[in-house]
């Protein structure tokens, strides 16, 4: 590939990744209002981020969406005051706090989760089994490569 067509490419490809970061947005504001009404995207982004990875501190959460501490705060308190998430002293550090998911909130996302599956499972139907295998690689090598820029 020529210097041109790479660079014509990538244009290309800075254009889909628009799209599908449009897309996103949509589809994390529609699962939010799927949990909860009055859950916000962002909100959203935390129910998931704690059932994938537990129980978590506030302080996780600010260093993980690199969000400032006190729109955490308020954000935990209202997924709280909604009934998905429970608050609990750190019994490590007494100053801090533990929240995660209660049954409610694990309940609503593992709804969710099985709706989701069912409709990618429905976009992928026409893609054959090396096709989906291609596209699972080379978006894990982009997302480990936008990792690796992290450092």
């Amino acid at each position: 590939m020529s210097s041109l067509d790479r660079e014509r490419t990538i244009l290309d490809l800075e254009v889909e990744m628009a799209v599908l970061v449009r897309r996103i947005k949509r589809v994390i504001s529609e699962r939010a209002q799927a949990i909860h009404p009055d859950l916000t995207s962002t909100g959203y982004l935390v129910l998931a981020y704690m059932n994938e990875h537990g129980p978590v501190r506030a302080s996780e959460v600010v260093d993980a969406f690199n969000l400032d501490k006190g729109a955490v705060s308020r954000l935990v308190q209202t997924v709280v005051d909604l009934g998905l998430v429970s608050k609990e002293r750190d019994p490590d550090d007494g100053r801090a706090w533990v929240v995660s998911l209660t049954d409610e909130g694990r309940q609503r996302m593992h709804d969710l989760a099985t709706v989701r599956r069912a409709r990618l499972g429905r976009r992928l139907e026409g893609w054959s089994d090396a096709d989906l295998n291609v596209f699972v690689a080379t978006l894990a090598r982009y997302n480990t490569s936008l990792d690796e820029d992290q450092d």
